[in-house]
This record gives structure tokens, sequence and C-alpha cells, in this order.
């Protein structure tokens, strides 16, 4: 994973808590970020918003980038687009009615549909190689994609494919013995 000068720079001046570190950042990803954001929210004020706590959100939590986990840019996605979604749904929920309890069945629902084994699916996992762990918490738990889970752990697209497909086939014999 190469990593340019500037790149270098904004690291150590995050590790070091920096505030010249947010500078940088903002002048060479804020109108790449804000791209990010725009299109997932569709509306530039709660665009210009999410932007704004995005870069909140990267100087509160500096001190847990590892560099040798995911390049600047993949990370500082990840919280942007995070921050984004949270914002839309902040933003939609604000223009729905709310639920209306008398009228909601969520209170009634039998619990005897629901298959008691698959509730303890993360221990499941938990019991599998730790190379198939981490794919499958990265794709099922952290909801990436298989693009970003091979971008982000650094792995090859096709080991991340591989991995879950034996991953996947490991766990049916749990449920499906």
């Amino acid at each position: 994973m190469s990593i340019t000068p500037i790149e270098k720079k904004i690291i150590d001046l995050l590790q070091k808590g920096d505030k010249r570190a947010l500078n940088l950042l903002y002048e060479n990803y804020s109108n790449s970020l804000y791209g990010v954001i725009l299109k997932i929210t569709v509306n530039e004020e709660v665009a210009e918003d999410a932007l704004q706590e995005t870069f909140v959100k990267v100087w509160k939590n500096a001190s847990k980038y590892d560099p040798s986990k995911a390049k600047l840019f993949t990370w500082l996605f990840r919280i942007a687009r995070n921050t984004a979604i949270d914002k839309l749904r902040s933003f939609n929920n604000r223009f729905h009615k709310e639920v209306q309890i008398e009228t909601s069945n969520v209170y009634i629902l039998p619990t005897t549909n629901f298959n008691q084994d698959v509730m303890d699916i993360k221990k499941h996992v938990g019991n599998l190689e730790e190379k198939y762990q981490i794919v499958l918490d990265a794709l099922f738990f952290q909801g990436m994609t298989q693009q970003e889970a091979s971008d982000e752990l650094d792995i090859p697209l096709g080991t991340i494919k591989s991995r879950l497909k034996i991953g996947l086939r490991e766990l049916k014999k749990v449920y499906n013995p």
C-alpha cells in the first residue's frame, strides 16, 4: 500500500493530535467527500452538515486510524458514507409520522416463528477460522461490499470471495447438518 507524501504528513499530524491535520484533510479531501455525501443525501444542506460532522468524527477518532489496515481515503470515505446515511435517516425521520403505538403490531409479534439457532450467529461465526471470521464480519456485520472489504483488509478480492464461500459453507453445516 503506497502512501503519498501528503497522506504521510496528514497521518503523522493526526497521530500527534496536531490540528493542522484538519486543514490538510479539508484542503485535500473535502471535495471528494462532499461528492460522496451529496450523492447519498441528495440535499445540499444535509450534505454540508454531514461533511462538517464527518470532519468532527475524523478528529475525534484520529487515534483509531491504523494506516496498516486501510488507506487514509478509505477510512475517510467510510466515515463520510456512514455519517451521510445517518444524516439522511435523521432528516427523513423528521418528515415522517410518528409510529402510532395503538395501531402498531410490533409488540405482538409471535416469538415462536424465530429460529432460535439463527439468533446466535455471531457465536457460530466466532467458531470459524479467524480468516473466515474477519471476512464474514466485514461483509455482514459491518456492511461492507466485497470490494470495500478487499480494500479495507488489504486482501485480494478473489480471496475475499473464496473465504466468504468457505465461511458460508461452514456455517451451513451448523444450521443444516
